[in-house]
């Protein structure tokens, strides 16, 4: 019941506010950690709908295997969408200040660049080590908002 009700009121925030459902989603659900692949599209879903309107990359090898995962990062959750990246951009900004912040910033971990399209990207250091990478931008056509989760000790400034 209670989840039916934060769904309703995520959406009709994201109605009300004219935010695309991916960037609902991905500010609701990307930052929290001890989700499985089927757990975090389930709670997307409870927000934005099924089909998920968006395409969803979603991976924490911490949990579950990902063959397809790279060495430098242990979790990653991307949403790819039609949409205006300026929203997004300012929606995911105000979701990492918002408390409890999203770490603090620091210099951008390697082997994350800036690529063709790319509106902000930002490393943060998380509390017990972890590192994070935001990664928010264009491919094409299409907007992309993404969170990397480095493994403990990597990425952070010596």
């Amino acid at each position: 019941m209670a989840r039916a009700a934060l769904a309703c009121a995520l959406a009709g925030n994201a109605a009300a506010g004219g935010a695309h459902p991916a960037v609902t989603a991905f500010t609701t659900y990307c930052f929290k950690a001890g989700q499985t692949a089927e757990q975090a599209r389930a709670n997307m879903q409870s927000v934005a709908g099924v089909p998920l309107p968006f395409a969803l990359t979603f991976w924490d090898t911490s949990l579950e295997p990902a063959p397809t995962a790279p060495a430098h990062a242990e979790r990653r959750c991307e949403v790819q969408f039609d949409g205006d990246m300026p929203a997004a951009l300012r929606a995911v900004q105000a979701k990492m200040a918002t408390p409890p912040v999203f770490g603090t910033p620091i210099p951008l971990p390697a082997p994350y660049a800036p690529e063709a399209g790319t509106a902000y990207i930002e490393g943060r250091e998380l509390l017990r080590g972890r590192v994070a990478v935001v990664h928010i931008g264009t491919r094409g056509t299409q907007t992309f908002i993404g969170v990397d989760r480095l493994p403990a000790g990597m990425g952070l400034p010596e």
